[in-house]
Parts: structure tokens; C-alpha cells; sequence
């Protein structure tokens, strides 16, 4: 499956793996790639809105996860 912004990779190998950090890993990599604010606003609510497992799948189905 393709993400919906493949041109955006955040790197969470080597990272703590935090609920916390892979969220603000996401958020910054948005914010550098010129994501509108509603847009990383719509990312970290539907991230937000299940478990550990739910937020790693949906910054999956976003960003190029590394």
C-alpha cells in the first residue's frame, strides 16, 4: 500500500518508540515538508483515536516510515 505522502519519510528506527515521539517525529517531518496545518491536524487525531498498534499503522498509511 502506498502512503497518501510517500515523498515525506520519518525515520523511527534508532528512536525511543514512544507513543509521544512517534508522534512528534510525524508532526515535524509534515511541518518540513510544507503540510497545512488542518492537514497535520487530520493526521494527529485520526493517529490519536486507538492504541500504539493503531498509530503506528496510520503514520504507516501517511509517511514513509523508516
Amino acid at each position: 500500500m502506498t502512503p497518501k505522502h510517500p515523498e515525506i519519510t520519518v525515520t523511527l528506527t534508532g528512536h525511543d518508540g514512544n507513543a509521544f515521539t512517534v508522534l512528534g517525529r510525524c508532526r515535524q517531518a509534515a511541518q518540513e515538508a510544507g503540510l497545512d496545518e488542518d492537514e497535520i491536524a487530520t493526521f494527529m487525531a485520526e493517529a490519536t483515536a486507538g492504541d500504539y498498534d493503531h498509530l503506528l499503522r496510520t503514520a504507516m498509511s501517511w509517511f514513509d516510515i523508516r
